[in-house]
């Protein structure tokens, strides 16, 4: 009988493996400095959540009715549960159980699942970073929220990254202009793309950000947010445009722009990353939202957020030539042909001392364990062989460096490295 094929992770998933996956730990690092320097602090929430949670993102959204995971668990009665569709809805859910007092400013990295077709940046188990901050209406916050992913950006070296601003109303002007968007879609409903031209009337709005031709060409004239805003929305607007240009953060209005969620009021953002191919270039994006708290148990309480994923970051990094994998995992690799006991000794006590070191193993030939010091990408080799174990000495050579090795005795040789490593 053949041999059976090898597991092969799922379609639209996929293992990270080191060197890469140090991109990933950079990343996550670089966040986590900038939003905590800025008072939030991290949420961890269940990976799957009573599946209610998620459809209050929009029932209408490609997100529940076409994307989620969802499953029933082992229960009498079985309870209706989904895999993590996107951040948001699972931080509201925890503020409303355990309710930390407010502003609550929170953010995470982690998982979520989407069943779509795989591509470029997109897949079905992706991961997210993304902030929350809820219990003020201040302008000055989207600001904030705005600046935090920008400066992340900047942070880890992209530099062709523009930002979209837009603001959808909020609950005293968005129903008169959707009856006047949904007026003009009426007329035109033959004129739509498939979808839209069965499907408009559930969520008018995502009509204006649906990029096929037939879409785009029969929404050309249609009535667009930011003409229909009241007063204070206006105002909020303005407040925003005039805070960003402020704290140097540029962009651009963009009328169009209305995000997959429903929940979303007034300011709506999204960078987009210039070197992408401009059908998948989305690299973050978020906005301010009312009314999801309520939906989920809890007072009325506004809040804003973002979340970016990693993946299409990574894709952009890479189109603008960084490197984001951090250069090499240990600092020092030890070449011990005496037995090993000399590595073990030398390794450990490096790390103590806070330096990354590594070292062979099954007493490898010397030539052998030089090969593996080259592919660690170890600046700093230490030999010890048998002439330098009975001097009570380490070799110490620099691999990035043509100068000759050196030698200093084994009670030296951490601090001689840290000098040499500095």
């Amino acid at each position: 009988m053949p041999e059976p094929a090898a597991f092969q992770a799922p379609r639209g998933t996929f293992d990270v493996l080191p060197p890469r996956s140090r991109a990933y730990e950079r990343m996550v690092a670089t966040f986590a400095r900038g939003v905590e320097g800025a008072g939030y602090g991290l949420v961890i929430s269940p990976m799957f959540e009573d599946v209610r949670v998620f459809q209050r993102v929009g029932e209408a959204t490609d997100v529940v009715r076409k994307e989620m995971y969802d499953l029933f668990d082992k229960d009498t009665p079985p309870r209706h549960l989904a895999l993590r569709p996107e951040g948001t809805a699972s931080v509201v859910r925890a503020w409303v159980q355990h309710r930390p007092p407010l502003p609550f400013k929170a953010w995470y990295g982690a998982p979520s699942f989407r069943y779509e077709a795989p591509q470029a940046g997109r897949y079905r188990q992706h991961h997210q970073l993304g902030v929350e901050a809820l219990g003020t209406e201040d302008p000055d916050l989207d600001v904030e929220v705005i600046g935090l992913l920008a400066s992340f950006y900047r942070a880890i070296g992209l530099r062709r990254v523009t930002c979209k601003l837009n603001s959808l109303g909020d609950t005293e002007c968005r129903p008169a202009y959707l009856e006047a968007l949904t007026a003009y879609l009426e007329a035109r409903a033959g004129d739509l793309c498939d979808e839209h031209g069965t499907h408009w009337r559930d969520n008018p709005l995502r009509v204006l950000d649906c990029k096929r031709p037939a879409c785009v060409a029969a929404t050309a004239d249609a009535p667009l947010p930011m003409q229909h805003l009241c007063g204070p929305c206006a105002a909020h607007l303005a407040r925003v445009e005039d805070g960003l240009r402020a704290v140097g953060v540029p962009f651009t209005e963009d009328p169009r722009l209305v995000r997959g969620l429903d929940y979303y009021t007034r300011t709506t953002f999204e960078f987009a990353a210039e070197a992408l191919d401009t059908a998948q270039n989305a690299v973050g994006g978020g906005g301010r939202y009312g009314g999801l708290v309520e939906d989920l148990g809890g007072p009325a309480t506004p809040g804003i957020g973002f979340g970016c994923g990693v993946e299409r970051v990574l894709l952009a990094a890479e189109a603008e030539g960084l490197d984001l994998t951090g250069g090499a995992a240990v600092d020092v690799f030890v070449v011990d042909t005496t037995g090993g006991t000399a590595a073990r000794d030398l390794a450990t006590a490096l790390r103590e001392a806070g330096i990354a070191a590594d070292r062979a193993w099954d007493n490898r030939s010397f030539k052998a364990q030089f090969k593996a010091a080259d592919r660690s990408g170890a600046r700093v080799a230490l030999v010890v062989g048998p002439d330098e174990a009975g001097r009570g000495v380490v070799a110490v050579k620099d691999l990035r460096d043509k100068a000759p090795q050196t030698e200093v005795t084994r009670d030296e040789v951490v601090e001689h490295v840290r000098k040499l490593l500095a």
